[in-house]
């Protein structure tokens, strides 16, 4: 059997059906022989750094995430506001999770790009953004939606931590320390150590 010179996907299986879909997929592969793969799908998602660039702070929240306490204990993750796409619009998307997570209403926001999360087991392309805010745009606790079981712990971190967490490798997920790099990128001069934001930001009610 000679090869296409490219892989096809002949046919998936559904194993499971409920927050997210698991397939089996039969492949065939560029020199004609056959392979299977696992695909996790559950589509589309967006994600957001809001920083305060007078204050020189960002709001995160820091959550209960069941795989990372499954594979080493982890009892909490520090992320960036983030949630799938239930939206045609992915911007709205990203506003309407700031409000519920951190309580944020966004006035302007910048698209970072597009990326695949993990490209080898799940279908998520993840929308990702950076949005400066003021002291006027939150209006509202936050915490994400009590249905939902959500339980958010929202944080209020100076740029300047945000920057050691990511250098010493503290920062572990991968949308947030992206997003924080961005940032730096940027606006490097919001990550001075003297900034404004002092010793107060931390946990927000």
């Amino acid at each position: 059997m000679t090869g296409s010179g490219r892989p096809l996907i002949r046919g998936t299986r559904i194993v499971h059906e409920g927050w997210a879909r698991f397939l089996v997929a039969e492949i065939r592969m560029p020199d004609g022989s056959a392979a299977t793969r696992e695909i996790e799908d559950h589509g589309r998602a967006v994600a957001v750094l809001p920083y305060d660039p007078g204050r020189r702070v960002a709001l995160l929240v820091r959550q209960f995430r069941a795989p990372a306490c499954f594979a080493d204990g982890t009892e909490a993750v520090l992320e960036v506001p983030a949630g799938l796409l239930d939206e045609d619009d992915p911007a709205v998307c990203a506003r309407r999770e700031a409000f519920e997570e951190v309580g944020l209403r966004l006035p302007v926001l910048d698209h970072v790009g597009q990326a695949w999360s993990m490209p080898g087991l799940s279908t998520e392309r993840m929308d990702l953004y950076l949005a400066p805010y003021g002291a006027d745009d939150r209006t509202a606790a936050g915490g994400g939606l009590a249905d939902e079981h959500e339980h958010l712990e929202v944080v209020e971190l100076p740029l300047a931590d945000l920057a050691a967490m990511a250098d010493r490798g503290a920062l572990r997920d991968m949308k947030s320390l992206c997003l924080v790099q961005t940032l730096r990128l940027r606006r490097p001069e919001l990550f001075a150590a003297d900034g404004p934001a002092g010793a107060d930001a931390g946990a927000l009610g």
